[in-house]
């Protein structure tokens, strides 16, 4: 079993910038790969950005590939996701996911990852 809290949502005018945060609990945090999913409202969830355990294999959606940045601190036991240069289409709530099934590949698919967040809402003003 793993719990997943993210934090670090908020309201940012394009340009600016926010870090959310994944704290999780359970089974060991550097044992799995994390991702961050995000769904804005009538959208399906997509992916955004995935992250292996160590943090050396990073993959990204070519939406956000430049801007935003995937990292990990295993002695904290959380993942982060830095998002630079935010565009009113990245609003969304942004979820965070664990893939208990991989250490070192990381995924874009939805089905890959066993345990979710409950999401963080992040509003980009234009």
């Amino acid at each position: 079993q793993v719990q997943l809290v993210e934090s670090g949502g908020g309201l940012v005018q394009a340009g600016g910038s926010l870090r959310l945060s994944c704290a999780a609990s359970g089974r060991t945090f550097s044992s799995y790969a994390m991702g961050w999913f995000r769904q804005a409202p009538g959208k399906e969830r997509e992916f955004v950005a995935a992250i292996n355990w160590s943090g050396g294999n990073t993959y990204y959606a070519d939406s956000v590939k430049g801007r935003f940045t995937i990292s990990r601190d295993n002695a904290k036991n959380t993942a982060y996701l830095q998002m630079n240069s935010l565009k009113p289409e990245d609003t969304a709530v942004y979820y965070c996911a664990a893939d208990l099934r991989s250490s070192w590949f990381v995924s874009p698919r939805l089905d890959s990852y066993d345990y979710w967040g409950q999401g963080t809402q992040v509003t980009v003003s234009s």
